[in-house]
């Protein structure tokens, strides 16, 4: 069942949707909660040979072979700096576990419908099909990602070959 975050009336979710909320550059961005398996420091992936920049090759997790990207290096935000701030978000897409490098990760934040705002049609880095909207929280903005989306573009299906080994 797809979650529609903007259906009017929504009964069932009266409590709000859960992201998680992770830093790229000076940006906030949330994802759905419900995606993220785990969350890890960063650690080296093997490279894997003719793989594009932004994937960073691939880790061994519990007998897994899951695929790394970064997405700084995704959504062209400069020259990535892995410190011990730097963490992978391991996600469960579609049944493929796929690992991502951000900056920082914060918090877990509670969005209500009325705190979701539609994505502005304009042209950015972040490619705004990607995008489910804008969430507001006090003083903070969260960038919301339609991780589903963007982890199964037809650039990512070289995630799945690559995962298939």
């Amino acid at each position: 069942m797809q979650n529609n975050i903007y259906a009017d009336g929504d009964s069932q979710n009266t409590a709000g949707y859960e992201f998680l909320a992770f830093t790229l550059s000076n940006e906030e961005y949330g994802i759905d909660i419900l995606k993220v398996q785990e969350i890890r420091g960063y650690e080296n992936p093997t490279r894997i040979a003719n793989a594009p920049d932004f994937i960073k090759g691939v880790i061994n997790l519990r007998g897994l072979i899951v695929p790394i990207v970064d997405m700084r290096i995704k959504f062209n935000l400069g020259e990535a700096e892995y410190n011990n701030l730097t963490v992978v978000i391991i996600l469960n897409i579609g049944g493929r576990v796929v690992g991502m490098v951000v900056d920082s990760v914060s918090d877990v934040i509670t969005l209500s419908p009325e705190q979701i705002k539609p994505a502005p049609a304009m042209t950015s880095v972040l490619d705004t099909a990607y995008l489910t909207g804008l969430g507001t929280v006090d003083d903070r903005m969260l960038i919301l990602v339609d991780i589903d989306k963007l982890m199964s573009g037809s650039e990512m299906g070289l995630l799945a070959e690559m995962a298939a080994g």
